[in-house]
């Protein structure tokens, strides 16, 4: 496993800790799709905030081997 995909992982944890300390009565729906989506890109791979970005025309990661 990647770190990257590890990170996804571990924010999609702390996120929804703070919501369950928070308790599930007061936390807006809209919380609930960020770790969704940390969590689905951890899991997978594919990262959907990677794709809607670069679908907006921002660059991606240069898959060359620079330092």
């Amino acid at each position: 496993m990647s770190a990257i995909r590890m990170l996804f992982i571990v924010m999609a944890a702390l996120i929804s800790v703070g919501i369950w300390l928070t308790g599930y009565q007061n936390v807006h729906w809209f919380l609930y799709i960020p770790p969704a989506a940390l969590l689905f890109a951890g899991i997978t791979g594919i990262c959907p905030g990677y794709m809607v970005f670069r679908k907006l025309g921002f660059k991606g990661q240069d898959s060359g081997t620079r330092i």
